[in-house]
């Protein structure tokens, strides 16, 4: 009996082991990537544990033959045992050269999708993307980029499952969860395609620029479909407001009307959009289409000489313009991408004609003051032209300039402005250096804002180079210092301010350029050190402690100002407390660099005593 149920529960452990290498093979034949990929761990773990165990096994088998009565039946089940692991490590090799093989015919198939993608022939890079899934289904590039081409051709379902399969072959893929997020946005899915990008983020932090962007748009897209909704009810409601717009824009695709006719049509339409709802109707009743469709508005808007009719016409347009894109992002990008708006925003700015200027700086200011609108002024706009053209209106006395001013500092902002700018030698740094050498004609308060644009596009290595070797630039800045010594005038001095933090910024390079002028600087901002403001005594501090360890010649030309008798005044004032930090490290480096380029006796600690006793200097 004991032989008996002994030997039923060798023929049981059998049976199990072959129904569990049955679903290995099941597994190894597997559809789906996951699985299969389990299924091959699985059993190279146990061809090695049955080599490794190979010993052990066989003591096993002997002590074994000595419990049992019947060892032959033992024997039969290993033996069996044995052969399927045999065939099972054969059927293993076999998949591995089959899978190389594969996976070579795979990659093929995806260059060949990938040259359909590029030159658009979607269905075809489908079809080869597919094909190259058949050979091997645990390819992810394969899924992404099929669901790629089915944004493409507006299969979102099929996008969504293809980057549902990415995942499973690589659970971090950011490509997978970025198309995905495109999908579901198109399928008015806002909800999940938000969790798309916020995966996006939890994976990689430094992708924040590209989350926001996403994000923008889900939102932008959400209160699109919003807008039209509520729109919508109000048409069917026989709202006055709805026909009123609709008729309006009826009536101005009238042809052939004189452009008094459509400049009081703009104007009353322009009266009627009064909030978000009429915003939304504006554009669902082709709204923009005012100037694709009207051959003589178009015309009038678009001529470079205008007449007085065309004046006002174009300025009428402006208006409606500011009325429909103020608060709504959908308007301001369907406008902004215009063709004919785009081109004309650069020429309505040089134009020349006050009213047409001053609504269109208007206009832009409605893009520049947020976030999103300055995204889309960088994306659609050649910045290095308007960096230019805003410049200009320094030379105005009125409030334009203080418009173009507040848009070039709220641009400089944006992250993406400073590269798109650093092309500055073609016409920005000759009209630059003009502005700084006629400070006494041009309007001062924004010829110190200009100054201060150009300071912060130093951040950019490339434009500080530019502008750091520009002899002409380094004139005119020490022109400006000239002016405002030789008149001592108020109106001078946020000049004055911005333009040394401007050369303190370009200090930070080293070149010829500045070999040459080291010296005139050094004199200019000793000068500088006695001036009442303390502000520009504090930054004329700040160049010195740069410009001195660049140049001996700034150095001699400094204690020719006498440079050592100020700097220990200023260690010795009562009020050296109450200004800033920045004043007491300027004034470290620029005892240090006099104490190493004349090797003086002075000791630095004398600034980091006053660190601890302020006022132990003054006592001596």
């Amino acid at each position: 009996m004991l032989a008996d149920r002994e030997q039923e529960e060798d023929f049981q452990r059998f049976l199990r082991r072959v129904d569990d290498i049955s679903n290995l093979v099941q597994g190894l034949n597997s559809t789906d990537p996951a699985v299969q990929e389990k299924a091959i761990a699985e059993t190279e773990k146990r061809l090695h544990d049955q080599e490794t165990c190979e010993e052990e096994e066989s003591k096993t088998t002997v002590n074994r033959t000595v419990i049992n009565t019947r060892p032959s039946d033992t024997a039969n089940a290993e033996a069996a045992n044995k052969g399927f692991l045999a065939i099972l490590e054969k059927d293993a090799k076999e998949r591995a050269k089959r899978r190389k093989r594969n996976e070579h015919l795979a990659n093929a198939l995806k260059e060949k999708g990938n040259d359909a993608f590029r030159k658009g022939d979607y269905g075809t890079a489908i079809e080869r993307y597919t094909e190259g899934l058949e050979k091997l289904r645990d390819k992810q590039e394969l899924y992404t980029n099929r669901a790629q081409a089915y944004l493409k051709v507006h299969e979102y379902e099929k996008a969504v499952g293809d980057c549902e399969w990415a995942l499973k072959c690589n659970e971090k893929c950011i490509k997978a969860y970025y198309l995905m997020g495109k999908a579901h946005l198109a399928l008015k899915h806002y909800g999940e395609s938000r969790q798309c990008y916020e995966k996006i983020l939890q994976m990689d932090p430094r992708r924040e620029s590209l989350f926001k962007d996403c994000v923008n748009e889900v939102n932008s897209e959400e209160q699109r479909m919003k807008d039209e909704e509520a729109a919508r009810t109000e048409a069917r409601s026989g709202s006055p407001a709805a026909l009123s717009i609709e008729e309006l824009l009826q009536k101005l695709q009238r042809p052939g009307q004189h452009v008094l006719y459509y400049t009081g049509g703009i104007r009353l339409l322009t009266a009627a959009v009064k909030g978000r709802t009429e915003q939304t109707l504006f554009r669902t009743n082709n709204g923009f289409s005012i100037l694709k469709d009207n051959e003589a508005v178009r015309r009038a808007f678009c001529t470079e000489r205008k007449s007085t009719a065309e004046v006002d016409l174009t300025v009428s347009l402006l208006f409606l313009w500011q009325a429909v894109c103020a608060g709504n992002e959908e308007n301001q990008h369907l406008l902004l991408t215009h063709p004919d708006v785009n081109a004309q925003l650069p020429q309505l700015l040089s134009s020349g004609v006050p009213e047409i200027q001053k609504e269109t700086l208007a206009l832009i200011s409605l893009y520049s003051e947020n976030e999103n609108g300055r995204r889309q002024l960088v994306r659609h706009q050649d910045l290095t032209k308007w960096l230019q053209i805003l410049m200009m209106f320094v030379n105005n006395t009125d409030a334009r300039a203080s418009s173009a001013m507040n848009i070039l500092s709220d641009l400089t902002a944006e992250e993406r402005f400073k590269p798109q700018c650093v092309v500055l030698s073609t016409g920005v740094l000759p009209l630059f250096t003009q502005l700084l050498t006629s400070a006494r004609l041009v309007n001062r308060a924004a010829l110190a804002r200009c100054v201060g644009v150009m300071g912060s596009l130093c951040a950019d290595a490339a434009a500080r180079t530019q502008m750091a070797g520009c002899e002409g630039c380094w004139r005119a800045c020490l022109n400006l210092v000239d002016e405002y010594l030789d008149a001592s005038t108020p109106e001078f001095q946020e000049c004055l301010f911005a333009v040394l933090g401007l050369m303190m910024n370009l200090l930070l390079e080293s070149n010829v350029t500045i070999q040459c002028f080291a010296a005139d600087v050094s004199g200019r901002c000793m000068c500088l050190l006695g001036d009442k403001d303390g502000r520009i005594v504090t930054r004329a501090l700040g160049v010195l402690s740069r410009v001195l360890p660049a140049s001996s010649a700034a150095i001699e030309a400094a204690v020719k100002g006498g440079v050592v008798k100020k700097i220990i005044k200023f260690l010795k004032e009562k009020d050296l407390c109450s200004h800033s930090g920045c004043r007491c490290l300027h004034l470290l480096a620029v005892v240090t660099a006099l104490r190493f380029h004349f090797k003086l006796g002075w000791r630095t600690d004398h600034i980091q005593l006053w660190y601890k006793d302020p006022f132990h200097l003054h006592q001596k």
